[in-house]
């Protein structure tokens, strides 16, 4: 599969596969109970959504019990990788330093953040 026809979730589905990516594989019904502790989310609605994560290839599913169990079929950081690279592309003109230098202008990193971006500096130097 080619960049230009890798499937990008919609916020809905990040939703979903941030539960995914913290819990692991899951019933639709634990899903939507951990999507129902910061909004309101139907059951039909979440199982729609997954269906059509399956659908998309976002998502797979264990259809072997009479409860389907749904996993993440993409990584968090593939995800993360595509967000950021979209991103870079069309609200920094191409440059990953403006998001970086906008990032740290906007977020106070810790201490333990700036360790590792100065360690992340180091090794981009060595090459």
């Amino acid at each position: 599969m080619n960049k230009h026809n890798i499937i990008k979730p919609t916020e809905g589905e990040l939703e979903i596969l941030s539960v995914l990516w913290l819990n692991g594989a899951s019933t639709v019904r634990a899903v939507n109970e951990t999507l129902n502790k910061t909004k309101e989310t139907g059951y039909t609605t979440t199982l729609k959504l997954m269906q059509i994560m399956f659908e998309k290839g976002l998502v797979s599913r264990d259809s072997s019990s009479k409860t389907h169990v749904y996993e993440a079929a993409i990584t968090r950081e593939k995800t993360q990788t595509q967000f950021v690279d979209k991103m870079i592309n069309s609200l920094f003109a191409g440059s990953g330093t403006e998001l970086v230098l906008h990032a740290l202008g906007e977020h106070k990193p810790s201490n333990a953040e700036l360790d590792k971006i100065q360690q992340l500096i180091n090794q981009l130097k060595k090459g």
